[in-house]
């Protein structure tokens, strides 16, 4: 299914889209989740080793939280996918006429000519028609194609990563100064996060940095909320 980039040294960004998605997703989960409950202790109590407790406690069950999340949702994509292709198998050997009368009308519906279209299905399924639907009727390549374990991997690196900015911090400041340390740094890491995130997807920087930081600082305020209301210092 694979097939040959016409710029192979300045490959498509589209095939960056799994390991992107997860790898974004899980660095700005770690940055706001355990910055936020670091937010939100210190909230209620500000006493370092309770505080350093809970931000710990944080990073390793949110990093384990979003492997297990990103594996099981990706393989749940992957057997879809499986599924289809088999789909595709099974159509191709009870009706391999029909089926390539699909492909030409793909094709003529991307603005091949009638006798172009049917060519070009007639040699494609002559090659790998298998490949053919799954590529061009399904969408699917090779590199756009679902990965669980990797997806989990760079999830949760990124979410460990990412998360133990906040937390050093919170450790290498003084107790009552933790709230607004915690929340400068966590935005200015998130605006750089929304930066990166950009700049590898191809996509414009700014709007990217505005809403992880807005959506960030949000979080950060609910949580400081909750603590406020509802903590009791010991």
């Amino acid at each position: 299914m694979s097939v040959p980039s016409a710029h192979h040294d300045d490959p498509h960004l589209l095939n960056r889209t799994g390991w992107l998605r997860a790898s974004v997703l899980g660095a700005n989960d770690g940055i706001v989740s355990v910055a936020s409950v670091i937010v939100g202790v210190a909230a209620a109590d500000p006493t370092p080793s309770v505080i350093f407790l809970a931000g710990a406690a944080a990073l390793a069950a949110g990093a384990m939280s979003m492997a297990a999340g990103e594996y099981v949702s990706v393989s749940s994509q992957s057997d879809l996918e499986a599924a289809d292709i088999e789909r595709e198998r099974q159509a191709l050997e009870v009706n391999p006429e029909g089926e390539e009368a699909e492909l030409a009308e793909i094709y003529m519906a991307r603005g091949l000519s009638e006798a172009t279209a049917r060519q070009v299905a007639r040699e494609l399924s002559e090659g790998d028609a298998l490949a053919a639907h799954v590529r061009d009727e399904l969408g699917l390549t090779d590199e756009q194609a679902a990965q669980p374990l990797l997806a989990a991997a760079a999830s949760a690196a990124t979410f460990s990563i990412f998360a133990a900015i906040p937390l050093a911090a919170a450790m290498l400041t003084p107790a009552g100064t933790i709230i607004p340390v915690v929340v400068v740094i966590t935005l200015l890491s998130l605006a750089l996060l929304g930066i990166l995130g950009a700049q590898a997807g191809g996509a414009r920087w700014g709007p990217a940095a505005l809403r992880v930081v807005v959506w960030g600082g949000l979080a950060m305020a609910v949580t400081a909320a909750v603590g406020r209301l509802f903590g009791v210092a010991v």
